[in-house]
């Protein structure tokens, strides 16, 4: 599944192993986006849990389970 996640502030890249792999971006307005792909919705819980723990605020989530550079086919 592809994932999205927008947190209120700047993560040190370091933390992207703690993230269940998901590439860190920094935003200009001084959130983070991460990015990637994780195995299931047992990896996003894990991801979020550990959002939690860091005492991060989630400003959104997106999820898809096509990656966005294959798009999509509805036929």
């Amino acid at each position: 599944m592809h994932c999205r996640i927008y947190v209120k502030g700047h993560l040190d890249p370091s933390w992207q192993e703690w993230l269940g792999g998901l590439t860190i971006h920094h935003d200009a307005t001084g959130t983070t986006l991460l990015t990637g792909t994780l195995l299931d919705q047992a990896a996003l819980h894990g991801v979020l849990g550990t959002l939690r723990r860091l005492s991060l605020s989630l400003l959104s989530l997106e999820t898809d389970e096509t990656p966005q550079a294959e798009g999509r086919n509805f036929s």
